[in-house]
């Protein structure tokens, strides 16, 4: 591949896998106030309350009583995926996860507000990135790279003492 092209695609992942996860955690610190109240500029939620209401708006074909569940289990998923995303730690599986996390949040955007709310706040084309970003090969600049060196190295290691023990037998 052309050096440019494989710069290009080192910079792309890398900058998709933080972009995610960083939107991700975005996502929890807004629904937790740590990005202010409601009605403040780029606030969408403010608090936990106003985050429960808006899950119970998009699953209104569940019953209420799964809410408080789906709400914590949808939190838990973002925090986990956020920081994985970030570290690049099982990069591939984090990213599909990710990608199916978002699918269905779009899905669910769509059947309560319609198809221009996901739209508009990219929430397709981030679950796309996800997937893409789960058929990507390498993950550089991550926990995943760092884990593929080590290992590499250890057994390049196991190999030349395999080879110099044999030598001297």
């Amino acid at each position: 591949m052309n050096t440019r092209l494989t710069g290009l695609a080192t910079v792309s992942s890398v900058f998709l896998r933080l972009a995610l996860g960083i939107s991700f955690l975005s996502a929890v610190a807004d629904r937790f106030g740590l990005w202010g109240l409601y009605g403040q500029p780029n606030v969408a939620w403010g608090n936990y309350a106003r985050y429960l209401a808006y899950t119970a708006k998009l699953t209104w074909f569940l019953p209420a009583a799964t809410i408080p569940a789906l709400a914590i289990i949808a939190t838990a998923a973002e925090i986990l995926f956020g920081l994985f995303l970030v570290l690049g730690w099982k990069t591939r599986t984090i990213a599909l996860l990710s990608g199916v996390l978002l699918t269905t949040f779009a899905l669910a955007m769509t059947m309560a507000l319609g198809v221009k709310a996901p739209l508009d706040f990219s929430v397709f084309s981030a679950a796309a990135g996800a997937l893409l970003l789960a058929t990507s090969a390498n993950s550089p600049f991550s926990l995943d790279e760092l884990i593929r060196r080590n290992t590499q190295a250890e057994s390049s290691a196991r190999a030349r003492s395999g080879a110099n023990h044999h030598g001297s037998t």
